[in-house]
């Protein structure tokens, strides 16, 4: 080819319908030094060096079904610079399991997670459920009337309530920033 695709064609390729979001996020890339181009012709993109020392940390899985023993391991290191999530600091984790397919999470997706013990209702989250073994999984916050909900986004899964004393097992460990699809 020889020169870079277009925003129809990078739209085509990433299953976009309009070209407006993209646009968007080409010109953050810009704003953010990853890319360069000459506003005065099309396909002039160039990708720059960028912060080379930026990186998203992979330390390890999270069940989007039933939970799983939380591992917080390194394993290794995800070549994006985290401002591209909105936060100078996140950590990243392979999602297993299916409970999050209706928010757009699927098996061997890689959730992008900022660190806090905090959450809104309706925020997704990654949550360790301390037990007999501590579980990780990431699934829908809710909290009402004194009761913590953990929700899935699939219909097959049942949501977890957490009661009175029961609500101390569960802790935020992270809000979800955004997910990185491995090419299949």
């Amino acid at each position: 080819m020889g020169y870079p695709p277009s925003v129809r064609e990078i739209c085509k390729a990433l299953g976009l319908a309009s070209p407006g979001s993209l646009l968007k996020h080409l010109r953050s890339l810009e704003d953010e030094g990853f890319i360069v181009s000459d506003p005065h012709k099309k396909r002039t993109w160039k990708l720059t060096r960028g912060p080379a020392k930026a990186r998203i940390p992979l330390i390890g899985r999270i069940a989007a079904g039933a939970p799983i023993l939380a591992e917080q391991n390194k394993e290794s290191d995800l070549s994006i610079d985290p401002r591209l999530f909105g936060a100078d600091e996140v950590f990243a984790l392979i999602v297993k399991g299916d409970s999050m397919i209706d928010a757009q999470i699927r098996d061997g997706d890689i959730a992008v997670i900022k660190p806090q013990c905090d959450a809104e209702n309706g925020e997704i989250v990654a949550v360790i459920v301390e037990g007999l073994e501590s579980e990780a999984t990431l699934k829908i916050f809710h909290k009402k009337r004194g009761i913590i909900e953990l929700r899935p986004a699939n219909d097959n899964h049942q949501i977890r309530a957490f009661k009175g004393a029961q609500q101390s097992s569960v802790r935020i460990v992270g809000k979800l920033m955004g997910i990185v699809r491995p090419r299949p």
